[in-house]
């Protein structure tokens, strides 16, 4: 198989022709390989040198040979050093001696780790530039962001090099690089996929963790292969009514669908990301949704203060984990500006705050649950803007504060993270092109446990409007 056939397939389309005898995994393998070779010097997706060989897999599971990322981040495998974007890993990384859950399920689904991807430091930031690894590059403009914080996995995946990437959001990191890169991220329902062994939940609830794709098709095969309860998790989250693919036929029903497109924070949407969104709004109207404009009332202040505490005590907790692990000592030459801050920030919370953090974030949970009580779907831009560029989002500023580097973050990134703070199910679709060229993401948003409403609603509009023949300006098939 030569790469320009190999970086214009899906995974399902990889794992059926392996299965069918007409490639060899090894020959899927040695393309990846070549593709990683040919667009990662101009886009700097790895965390580390490409395996020589995939990590272990299943060669008999539904991807068996289907060449994957992993995000340097979270999820982890055996014996394989993670940096987590950053410096207080020490000049090795951290090695951990077991498996994720998360990990095994990629490995028995027969997904073959070939890489891992950058991550910016902690997962901190709606872009991937970090110190210890440099700038992660847009495919569709080197002069533009990757998105974050699974800017890699967003990355190598539109560039062809891989067809699917590990991916983890805790206030919109699957999203935003899919949105950037002309992607489908979907964030499951939290505790859809489980944080076992090492979590219970991760940044309080917040984190979900899955993968970024280039058709729905894939995200819904993957999800039916990770997702599920796993031995000592706390939480069980009801099996869907039947298996995810089996939703890719397209939803039947007419749904009752919420667009709104003026941002929480109050902040700027670009023009053109609101026009995409109101084009995709028509299209639902012509498939036979009822749309309408509506969306959940609430107080970003209080919203924001919430993301103070809970992100800075999430800091803190990794920082001092890492550390305790690595033996280096948190300070300015070992973390980045924005990273040290909240460090410093989530050191001095007390229980108090963190209560008051909880009742916030309750509260707003019952307003989003009563709202989704009367919509089927909330339809948003995925961000405020196409791609932005390089160093707009500049993790090692000094002269930011916590709280105003997180309000940075979200004053661009605006759309997304209500439905951390929630738990509920949203996916990123990239139905739309600036004049540009760059693509633009759009996010339906359903309640909790609702993933097979968006996944037939995404396979509707796959259809309707579709992407697969777009191509960035740094594809291994060039």
């Amino acid at each position: 198989m030569n790469v320009d056939e190999y970086a214009v397939l899906d995974g399902y389309e990889l794992a059926q022709l392996i299965r069918s005898g007409q490639v060899t995994a090894a020959e899927v393998q040695a393309a990846a390989g070549e593709a990683i070779e040919r667009v990662n010097p101009r886009i700097n997706a790895t965390a580390a040198p490409p395996f020589a060989e995939p990590l272990s897999y299943a060669a008999d599971g539904l991807f068996g040979g289907v060449p994957f990322g992993l995000k340097d981040l979270v999820c982890h495998a055996a014996g394989v050093p993670t940096r987590m974007g950053s410096r207080i890993t020490g000049d090795r990384g951290v090695t951990h001696g077991h498996d994720t859950e998360l990990m095994s399920r990629f490995r028995k689904a027969g997904l073959a780790t070939v890489a891992l991807t950058t991550s910016p430091e902690m997962g901190y930031n709606a872009n991937t530039e970090p110190v210890v690894h440099g700038s992660t590059r847009n495919p569709w403009d080197p002069s533009r962001s990757a998105g974050g914080s699974s800017g890699g996995s967003g990355a190598l995946v539109a560039a062809g090099a891989v067809p699917i990437a590990h991916a983890n959001d805790g206030g919109g990191s699957i999203r935003i690089p899919a949105a950037f890169n002309g992607l489908v991220g979907l964030k499951p329902t939290t505790g859809r996929v489980s944080l076992a062994p090492d979590m219970q939940e991760g940044l309080y609830g917040f984190l979900a963790e899955f993968v970024v794709t280039r058709s729905v098709r894939d995200a819904a095969l993957v999800l039916d292969e990770v997702a599920g309860w796993a031995p000592g998790d706390k939480y069980r989250l009801p099996d869907p009514p039947r298996p995810f693919r089996e939703e890719l036929a397209g939803e039947s029903r007419p749904l009752r669908i919420a667009v709104h497109t003026e941002s929480w924070a109050g902040t700027h949407v670009d023009p053109e990301v609101a026009d995409a969104v109101h084009h995709v709004a028509r299209t639902l109207e012509g498939l036979g949704h009822r749309v309408e404009q509506a969306a959940p009332r609430f107080s970003w202040d209080e919203f924001m203060l919430a993301h103070y505490r809970y992100w800075a005590g999430f800091v803190a907790e990794s920082v001092h984990a890492v550390s305790q692990v690595s033996g280096v000592k948190p300070g300015p030459d070992t973390l980045e500006a924005s990273v040290l801050a909240g460090y410093e920030y989530g050191r001095v919370l007390t229980v108090l705050d963190m209560a008051e953090a909880s009742a916030i974030v309750t509260s707003i949970s019952r307003t989003a649950g009563e709202f989704f009580g009367s919509y089927d779907v909330l339809l948003t831009p995925t961000t405020n803007t196409p791609p932005l560029p390089l160093g707009y989002l500049d993790a090692d500023d000094p002269e930011l504060g916590h709280e105003e580097w997180t309000r940075r973050i979200f004053d661009v990134a605006s759309f997304t993270p209500l439905h951390n703070l929630t738990g509920s199910p949203a996916i990123s679709l990239p139905l739309a092109t600036t004049r540009e060229g760059l693509p633009i993401g759009v996010q339906l948003a359903a309640g909790l446990c609702r993933e097979s409403t968006l996944i037939g609603l995404a396979a509707q509009l796959e259809v309707a409007l579709p992407w697969a023949d777009r191509l960035p300006e740094i594809h291994a098939s060039r």
